[in-house]
């Protein structure tokens, strides 16, 4: 049975990792290496592919960190969470969004994320 917080809080942790060496190892633990990514940003396939477009997203909002929402609600492998992304300490997020993962064999196989906040 899939601990579906922890996978949650594994995938915020690895957005929130900006050494690229400790983020890519990350990556490749918590991802299949055929992993799908999609939000409305962009789509990338492959573990090397999610950890360039993770470097990217830190490097636009460098000094941000992510953070989960609310609880996160999972059942036949999949999940579903909010997170938020802001200031450490802040008290609103500049951005909220929502993922939908689903899991293989304990590691996040597709994500699909929406945005529901952005900056303007």
């Amino acid at each position: 049975m899939t601990d579906y917080t922890a996978l949650a809080q594994g995938y915020i942790d690895v957005w929130n990792e900006t050494d690229a060496d400790k983020r890519r190892a990350l990556v490749e633990e918590l991802f299949t290496p055929d992993a799908l990514f999609t939000d409305p940003i962009g789509s990338v396939r492959g573990t090397a592919a999610i950890d360039e477009f993770i470097g990217a997203a830190q490097a636009q909002f460098a000094g941000l960190e992510f953070s989960l929402g609310g609880t996160v609600d999972g059942h036949h492998d999949q999940a579903r969470f909010t997170w938020h992304l802001g200031a450490p300490g802040a008290a609103e997020p500049l951005a909220i969004g929502f993922d939908v993962v689903v899991v293989e064999d304990g590691r996040i196989a597709r994500v699909l994320g929406f945005l529901d906040k952005v900056p303007s």
